[in-house]
C-alpha cells in the first residue's frame, strides 16, 4: 500500500526542474481535500468568536496545512522508496527514477517542516506548542504501514489534526466541537484510503506491507470503508449541532452521504477499476462541496468578511 495520492505514468520531452519534481513527488495538488475541513473549523471559531473573517489567520492556517501535507508525503515517499521501486504502479516515483534525489527531498521536507513551525508561531503560542505533533503524527504513516494491519486509522488520526488545529489557531484554546470535526475528517479520510489501498492488496501480501485488504481482503476491508464513513456523517452532524450551524450545512452533510454512497457503489470487491475515480473524483467533490455549504451557513448566521 502507498500514500494517499494518485499515481500515473509520467513522461517528459523536456527535464524539470527539481522543484517542479519535489513538488509531483508530494502531490502538491491534493492539498485540496484537507484544506477545505480546515476552513470550515477556522471560521466557523471566527463566526464564534467575533462574527468577521480574519483572513490572516486563514492564510496562516493555509500555510500551515500545505507545509505539514508536504513534509509528511515528502517523508513517506523517502521512507517508501525501496518498496515503491518493487510497485509497478509506484516505480515511476520520482525517488525511484532517480529523478530527485533523497537528499533534495529530504531539504524540501526540512523546508516544508519549518515553514509549519514558522506559522504555527506566528499563529499563537499553543499552536507553536503543538506543531511537533501536528508533524510527527502524520510522518509516522509510512511506519504504520510496517506494523499495523490499520495503517488507514494512522492517517485518519493525522488527517483529524487539520481541523483541531485551524479552530487552535483562531482561538487559541481546545475544542472538543472541533474534535468531532477532526474525528469526521479522520473517518473520512481512513475510510477511503482503505478503498485506495485494494489497487495495491496483493502486491502489499507479498513483500509484507500492512493494510486491512493485505490482512482481510477487498469484502471485510470494503465493510470497514463503509462503517468509516457511516461514522463521518454522523460526526459531521454532531459537529453541526454542537457548533450551531443551520439547515445549509444538513443539506451540505446529506449531499456528501449521497455522495459517499455513490463512492461505494463505483468500487466493489470484484471491480476495482474505478478507485481512481472514487478516491479524487468524488472525494474532491465532498470536500469542496461541504465546504461551500459550511461558508453559505456561516454567512447567513451573521459571518462578515
Amino acid at each position: 500500500m502507498s500514500g494517499p495520492a494518485v499515481d500515473t505514468p509520467r513522461t517528459h520531452a523536456v527535464p524539470r526542474s527539481k522543484l517542479r519534481s519535489f513538488l509531483s513527488l508530494v502531490q502538491f495538488e491534493h492539498s485540496v481535500f484537507a484544506l477545505p475541513f480546515a476552513y470550515i473549523a477556522g471560521l466557523t471559531a471566527m463566526w464564534q468568536v467575533d462574527r468577521h473573517i480574519h483572513w490572516r489567520q486563514l492564510l496562516l492556517i493555509t500555510v500551515a496545512m500545505v507545509a505539514a501535507r508536504t513534509f509528511a508525503m515528502a517523508v513517506n515517499r523517502i521512507v517508501d522508496r525501496a518498496i515503491d521501486a518493487r510497485n509497478p504502479r509506484t516505480r515511476h516515483r520520482e525517488l525511484v527514477t532517480g529523478v530527485l534525489s533523497v537528499r533534495f527531498a529530504l531539504l524540501g521536507a526540512l523546508a516544508a517542516l519549518a515553514v509549519l513551525v514558522g506559522a504555527a508561531a506566528a499563529l499563537n503560542p499553543l499552536c507553536l506548542m503543538l506543531s511537533p505533533v501536528a508533524a510527527a503524527i502524520p510522518a509516522g504513516y509510512p511506519y504504520a504501514k510496517r506494523l499495523t494491519w490499520a495503517p488507514h486509522a494512522v492517517l485518519g488520526l493525522a488527517q483529524s489534526i487539520g481541523p483541531i488545529g485551524a479552530w487552535i489557531a483562531v482561538t487559541g484554546r481546545w475544542s472538543w466541537t472541533a474534535v468531532l470535526l477532526g474525528l469526521a475528517v479522520g473517518c473520512w479520510i481512513g475510510g477511503f484510503d482503505i478503498i485506495y489501498a485494494l489497487q495495491d492488496y496483493e502486491f502489499d501480501r507479498t513483500v509484507g506491507v500492512k493494510s486491512l485488504p493485505a490482512r482481510f481482503g477487498p469484502y471485510v476491508a470494503l465493510a470497514w470503508s463503509r462503517v468509516a464513513h457511516f461514522a463521518t456523517v454522523g460526526l459531521l452532524l454532531w459537529f453541526g449541532s454542537a457548533a450551531g450551524l443551520g439547515w445549509l450545512w444538513l443539506v451540505g452533510v446529506l449531499a456528501a452521504a449521497g455522495a459517499l454512497a455513490y463512492e461505494h457503489h463505483l468500487v466493489t470487491p470484484t471491480d476495482l477499476s474505478k478507485v481512481n475515480r472514487a478516491f479524487f473524483t468524488v472525494n474532491g467533490y465532498i470536500g469542496v462541496g461541504l465546504f461551500a455549504f459550511g461558508l453559505a451557513d456561516l454567512l447567513v448566521g451573521g459571518l462578515r468578511p
